[in-house]
């Protein structure tokens, strides 16, 4: 759930998604994803419909998890509903059934757990405590009500429940753990050398009958890049900046004295006794009250006594107020408490409150020369956005209904600008964002010539763009890339002789001759490792895989094979022994990080197994 309400996301491709939820919310309400519609169901889970509401909100949430992890590097085509869509269904009816196995157990979440949860999500704090306030505004900002969220919230700790209650019924037996031992702990002893691809270098220069018979073999290989020459006009929050009257910095800095930042601000803690009709609410505000008096922390009292479950954990901590964020009567009290006392009893809606104010913090307004620089600059940008958003519209439709781009420059004042050789990939500058590559290499902008979509790259920065030629791939001429084919055919002459050589080095080892004699008659340095296991970092890694993928020696006769290294060189392998993974011999730490592992693997299977049985007793239909 917090990856879904996370304000901190950034980027164009971000406010584009959020646009969308928003209009969503606009039209259809945040609570119609909550009621269901009669009629409109688009699947069935043993009699449960899931319906479109549903299925978008699912699609929202995949939009905003690609967001959060990608960033602005994020490709416009993942966030494509139809894309989505199957996964989003899937994940719908696998909770829908995981949930009704959950309520057939019986399983429930309290309130109190809810509640304390939430008041120790870092989200919703400030300066540590829990904020009433920051709570309303993160969820009103991710589309959600406090209802859903913590229904949300409830659904996804019952599911929580469900697994590590099956999880934690099964076990791994002593035996499971012996066998796992003798495999992921095995070591191996092996013997290796490396022949270096530099001594099948031929220094036999390169024929030309050789290089016309690659050329023409490889023709791909040799291909210019397809590429297409842009014209493009670009908008940008500079291009509309303009001076600044003197009237309005000033109606800006008084406007700014009203500002929070300016005010004084107080640190609250506070005891909440709820007005829940208990007999003994007065007998337990009077105990409070006492120990107060008689030099009781504040925090240990509110831990004892609070009924606010989001702060009193914290010492009834509620963070800070500039005179605003709580209900009035409690404001007035805070404006009246010097720091260190404690109020009387205050009554609100949700109840009857002992407040100490912990900290005061003196705004301090700057003067207007300090600030004049910071309002101009905002003044200019807030005013030039508004002209930008407006030029942008205008030119979503001038572009969407001309031929090229002259028409809209015209009208709108604007230059346009070229790009030549734009191809799908290396690109610098401008053509390195991947949504102006995608646009312009589409079958509509590329292929039917069409304007593209104005695009948002930034909040600031937009750009529409036509394809003025599309640059096909060509045959490069042989004289152009002579070099690179006399390099290719070099190449593959020493990887065909060094391949030889592997050949012969395994065909004398499998006939008898001993490794270290081998190597030693060919130059080669012979490396012995004894005792190697799987987590080894001295073996190069391709060694490593390889050697653990050998069967064991039979008869004393060892397993050889040899591997080409990324850089071409060869390395000869050979396998000595095997020694099993010894359980007993495992320390603490060892063992511990075993059973884990396995518990791990057993509980995904254990829980993927669970959906495939719930999934096919179950009576489902997608209409």
């Amino acid at each position: 759930m917090l990856q879904d309400i996370r304000q901190h996301i950034e980027g164009p491709t971000a406010k584009i998604v959020v646009g969308l939820i928003v209009i969503s919310f606009a039209f259809f309400g945040i609570e119609s994803i909550l009621v269901s519609g009669g009629g409109n169901e688009i699947a069935e889970v043993n009699g449960e419909s899931i319906y479109p509401q549903e299925l978008q909100q699912a699609l929202d949430t995949q939009k905003r998890r690609l967001v959060e992890m990608m960033g602005d590097n994020v490709d416009p085509a993942m966030l494509d509903d139809d894309r989505l869509r199957p996964q989003a269904m899937e994940s719908l009816i696998n909770r829908k059934l995981l949930m009704q196995s959950a309520q057939a157990l019986k399983l429930a979440i309290s309130e109190r757990e809810i509640g304390a949860l939430v008041g120790g999500m870092e989200q919703f704090q400030v300066d540590g405590a829990f904020s009433p306030e920051v709570y309303k505004s993160v969820l009103s900002g991710a589309g959600y009500t406090p209802g859903y969220f913590k229904q949300s919230l409830h659904d996804d700790m019952l599911l929580n429940q469900l697994r590590s209650g099956i999880a934690g019924s099964d076990f791994v037996t002593p035996s499971e753990q012996e066998l796992s031992a003798h495999v992921i702990w095995e070591q191996r002893d092996l013997r290796f050398f490396t022949i270096p691809i530099e001594n099948f270098s031929s220094t036999t220069p390169v024929t030309d009958e050789q290089i016309e018979a690659y050329y023409k073999a490889h023709q791909n290989d040799f291909q210019t890049s397809e590429s297409v020459d842009i014209d493009y006009l670009e908008l940008t929050l500079a291009d509309f900046v303009q001076p600044v009257e003197e009237s309005a910095i000033l109606e800006a800095y008084e406007l700014s004295k009203q500002e929070a930042q300016f005010k004084t601000q107080n640190r609250v803690s506070h005891i909440l006794f709820e007005s829940d009709g208990q007999s003994d609410l007065k007998q337990r505000l009077s105990v409070a009250q006492e120990k107060l008096a008689a030099g009781a922390a504040f925090a240990d009292v509110a831990k004892e006594f609070s009924q606010d479950v989001g702060s009193a954990d914290k010492g009834g901590d509620l963070g800070y107020s500039s005179g605003d964020t709580f209900p009035e009567p409690m404001e007035a009290a805070i404006a009246q408490l010097e720091p260190g006392d404690v109020s009387g009893p205050i009554e609100t809606e949700a109840g009857t409150h002992l407040i100490v104010v912990t900290e005061r913090k003196k705004g301090e307004q700057p003067s207007l020369q300090d600030v004049r620089a910071q309002l101009q600059e905002q003044i200019q940008g807030d005013d030039a956005r508004v002209v930008l958003l407006r030029t942008m519209e205008s030119l979503k439709d001038l572009a969407f209904n001309a031929e090229d781009l002259g028409y809209p420059a015209k009208e709108l004042g604007l230059v346009v600008k070229q790009a030549d050789g734009v191809t799908r990939t290396n690109n610098e500058g401008l053509f390195s964002n991947s949504s102006l590559v995608e646009a312009a290499f589409s079958e509509d902008v590329m292929s039917s010539t069409n304007n593209s979509e104005v695009i948002e790259l930034t909040a600031d920065r937009f750009v529409v763009l036509h394809v003025r030629k599309h640059n096909a791939p060509e045959l490069k001429p042989l004289s152009s890339v002579k070099d690179e084919v006399v390099a290719a055919v070099a190449g593959e002459t020493a990887r065909v002789a060094i391949e030889a050589e592997a050949e012969r080095a395994l065909e004398q080892l499998r006939g008898g001759l001993a490794a270290d004699q081998f190597a030693s008659s060919q130059g080669y340095t012979l490396q012995v490792e004894l005792g190697v296991d799987r987590r080894n970092t001295t073996v190069p890694p391709q060694a490593l895989r390889r050697i653990f993928e050998l069967p064991p020696p039979a008869a004393d006769k060892p397993s050889t094979d040899y591997i080409i290294a990324p850089t071409g060189d060869v390395l000869v392998v050979e396998l000595m022994r095997v020694s099993a993974g010894d359980y007993k011999g495992l320390q603490g730490a060892e063992r511990e990080q075993l059973q884990q592992t396995l518990s791990g693997e057993s509980g995904n299977l254990i829980n993927d197994e669970l959906q495939r049985g719930l999934r096919d007793r179950a009576d489902i239909s997608v209409l």
